[in-house]
């Protein structure tokens, strides 16, 4: 990937800084159907090989609650991203209290 010039990040930040109702989107096209959407294209995670010991209930349900196509190692990995998102999102609020 090339290296951005400083005129082209000037640009970038120049729109980053404009504020929601000042960005013009009239000629761009609404997506409405994304049935063709594939997830992860983009962002892959490096993903790291460890020896983890869980409960055999967990496991076992993982297991059995899986989708068309998916491991339960990725429906486990799903898990904890959600549930770390979510610990995120709350600790990130406002009106939290300590």
């Amino acid at each position: 990937m090339k290296k951005m010039t400083s005129e082209q990040k000037a640009e970038i930040e120049a729109l980053a800084a404009l504020p929601e109702d000042r960005i013009q989107t009239d000629d761009i096209p609404e997506v409405t159907n994304w049935s063709g959407a594939k997830r992860g294209m983009f962002y892959r995670p490096i993903k790291q090989q460890i020896t983890l010991r869980l409960d055999a209930d967990l496991i076992d349900w993982f297991k059995t609650h899986h989708l068309q196509g998916e491991g339960y190692q990725t429906r486990i990995n799903r898990a904890l991203r959600e549930y770390i998102t979510q610990q995120h999102l709350s600790s990130s609020s406002p009106n939290q209290s300590l």
